[in-house]
């Protein structure tokens, strides 16, 4: 329309265009550590607030601070002509007004803060008091203008949360995994088959392990995060039954969850939830499950059968399970002559890690700490987990597992995804346990599918006694 603004884009005629306004709290973030993230925020920032109002988008940055090593650069801070100081330190105060303009230092009691629209210069000092808002006196603002965007037609609905940090993931939002449960038929001429484990922190789909028969096709995940070690294995399995029919796949669970634990059960849910044959198991029944699963490794090797129904072990708190460390003797003990000596669990285990990928059998591995992880692991044994996840540990244990100490920096809701194959290990949110109305949508999607009646459990399903698990 041969306009400059949004005013006079409006004004034209132009038609729907509504102002946008940016709110970044705690925006020193981007800018803790001189890296890319810092840099593109950097540029981002300032074509802005360079760019950006004409247009009718609007900046509003809050921070504690300004000081620190890496900031953003004050030729963008000068374009921001509005500024609020509240109390602060000298330095800040001349990083938030104006190297000319010391009056924050002046400012004595709480809530007491300079507004300047002048670009910081003195003249533009305006001292003010910010108001107390009770909790009490919020809510009914709030309520009041909800009310009044009713009446006025201009209610949006409920604002869409892009990234919400403070939380876990939410399986449900995961598009792909909801495609593969809808759809009609069970997926056909795979070779690769993904177990999604989060969401990624980035502008990509969600974050997910890669299984294809290949040596090192296993994930080990380590970190104190219970919750989160269940969402992301549980999510892992219900992502591996959407992909594979009844008859294309069998899963193994190891339970090592504590009986007194909130969680205690959950996995037995997922019995009733998909129609592939499902063996639950706790500590006494170990032996018994892993032997069928070594027998199978054993079995395709000696008839090269790699084309049977793909095997996956899961192990849900390996550090529970104390007759899978790794031990000098490979035999529980000797017989009487002439029989034949059995194969220690332990034993087992390292022959299905490490033979299992290449013919279709893969094991998805929780440990809470790399010291328990070694217990039951040696360096050798390790190699055999291409693909890892890491919670929150020091620097030395996340440097041992993926030589980077990345791990030590991450909190709350957090994970990093290692492969052989990326070039750098990928940050992620985990996915919590998934809800029971999620479950049941789930059970009657694979079941109806599978031809299943729903609430019959599949065929080859089992579980232990509750007293045994």
């Amino acid at each position: 329309l041969g306009v400059q603004n949004i005013q006079d884009f409006r004004d034209a005629g132009g038609g729907r265009c509504p102002r946008i306004l940016l709110i970044v709290d705690e925006f020193q973030e981007f800018f803790v550590e001189d890296d890319k993230i810092a840099q593109d925020a950097a540029l981002l920032f300032d074509r802005l607030v360079r760019q950006g109002r004409a247009f009718g988008l609007h900046v509003l940055l809050g921070s504690q601070t300004l000081g620190g090593a890496y900031s953003l650069a004050r030729s963008t801070i000068d374009q921001m002509a509005v500024r609020i100081a509240l109390q602060c330190s000298e330095a800040d105060g001349y990083l938030i007004l104006s190297k000319d303009n010391p009056a924050a230092r002046l400012l004595s009691r709480p809530g007491e803060a300079i507004y300047n629209d002048a670009n910081g210069l003195v003249e533009g000092n305006n001292i003010f008091q910010v108001v107390w808002l009770s909790d009490e006196r919020r809510e009914q603002y709030l309520r009041q203008l909800h009310d009044r965007a009713k009446r006025s037609a201009l209610d949006r609905g409920e604002p869409q949360i892009v990234f919400e940090g403070n939380a876990p993931a939410d399986v449900t939002k995961n598009r792909e995994l909801a495609e593969l449960l809808t759809a009609s038929t069970w997926p056909e001429g795979r070779r690769s088959f993904r177990a999604w484990v989060g969401e990624a922190i980035a502008i990509k789909e969600p974050t997910c392990a890669v299984f294809e028969p290949q040596r090192g096709g296993n994930l080990l995940m380590v970190g104190q995060q219970d919750e989160a070690a269940l969402g992301i294995l549980t999510t892992a399995l219900l992502s591996l039954a959407a992909q594979h029919s009844p008859a294309e796949a069998r899963f193994y669970v190891l339970d090592g969850t504590p009986q007194d634990d909130p969680r205690y059960g959950f996995w037995r849910k997922l019995l009733d939830v998909v129609p592939h044959p499902l063996t639950v198991v706790g500590w006494r029944d170990l032996a018994r499950a892993l032997g069928e699963v070594a027998d199978e490794v054993d079995r395709r090797q000696k008839t090269h059968d790699v084309v049977g129904p793909a095997v996956y072990l899961f192990i849900h708190g390996l550090h529970r399970f104390r007759d899978l460390r790794k031990s000098d003797d490979d035999f529980i003990g000797f017989s009487r002559r002439g029989e034949e000596r059995v194969a220690s669990p332990s034993k087992m285990l390292g022959t299905i890690l490490h033979e299992g990928p290449n013919v279709g059998v893969s094991t998805f591995v929780w440990g809470d700490t790399l010291n328990n992880i070694h217990r039951y692991f040696d360096r050798q044994g390790l190699r055999d987990f291409e693909m890892r996840v890491l919670f929150q540990m020091g620097v030395a244990d996340s440097s041992n597992l993926i030589d980077s100490p990345a791990a030590s920096k991450l909190g709350p809701h957090r994970a990093l995804f290692y492969s052989e194959d990326l070039a750098q290990p990928e940050k992620f949110r985990p996915y919590s346990p998934a809800a029971d109305d999620w479950l049941d949508w789930v059970r009657c999607r694979l079941r109806s599918r599978a031809g299943v009646l729903v609430g019959q459990v599949g065929a080859g399903q089992t579980v232990a006694a509750p007293e045994q698990v």
